[in-house]
């Protein structure tokens, strides 16, 4: 996300709403019913005032992700939320992995025109048809790059900083104003990537891919999440 993201807060917050706050709650198609507040951890980088945000940031974001299905679906669901809410893309997320396959990227990659049209008609999930069309081309190339004999896993792995030390940034940040919205590695993701076809895989959106796969550890220092490893 693009942080709850600051730039980049989860599945970072990379988009607008990815810094933290919430957008009203009024339940549209775009926007779900919120679910009650849950109470307020001091610190904690974002997610305060809704369960399923708190959950997210407290046990997914940052955890390191493997696999080829788990990290198309991190990718794809940071192209959906482009433009809106992470907390918008993680109500939807069950509807999305039943109308995706569980995202598995060989039953993506056949899907043809009549799932798309059957998509756009899903008002459980996010319907916009460069997404769609994006995601279902995305799986495409995440086959011809395995049957290529390189996994997703390597490459988008290569790109996780590395300090030597096993640490996954040089200082903690902060506040968010001290979290970047890209990186240099996550510029030449994008650029890998889009070599290889994949598309709504901007460097900002890449960033907070990494952010969420656990390539980057954007915790805040005061973030609970970071306190109890100490």
């Amino acid at each position: 996300m693009s942080v709850a993201g600051a730039t980049v807060a989860p599945m970072t917050p990379a988009s607008s709403s990815k810094t933290g706050s919430k957008t009203a709650t009024g339940a549209t198609d775009e926007n779900p019913p919120a679910a009650e507040p849950d109470e307020q951890v001091a610190g904690r980088c974002f997610g305060d005032g809704d369960p399923l945000y708190a959950a997210y940031h407290d046990d997914e974001w940052g955890v390191p992700v493997h696999g080829e299905a788990a990290l198309f679906e991190r990718i794809a669901l940071e192209g959906f939320q482009s433009g809106l809410s992470w907390l918008t893309v993680l109500r939807k997320r069950p509807a999305f992995r039943e109308v995706f396959a569980d995202f598995d990227p060989r039953t993506v990659a056949g899907f043809g025109e009549d799932d798309v049209t059957r998509l756009l008609a899903d008002g459980r999930i996010i319907r916009n048809r460069a997404k769609i069309e994006a995601t279902i081309g995305n799986a495409r190339a995440l086959v011809a790059l395995n049957d290529a004999g390189t996994s997703l896993d390597e490459l988008f792995w290569s790109y996780a900083p590395d300090r030597g030390d096993g640490s996954r940034r040089a200082s903690r940040p902060a506040t968010w104003q001290d979290v970047p919205a890209t990186s240099d590695a996550s510029t030449a993701l994008s650029k890998d990537l889009k070599k290889r076809g994949f598309r709504f895989v901007g460097p900002t959106t890449m960033y907070a891919a990494m952010q969420a796969c656990g390539l980057v550890d954007d915790h805040l220092a005061t973030c609970p999440v970071v306190t109890a490893r100490a």
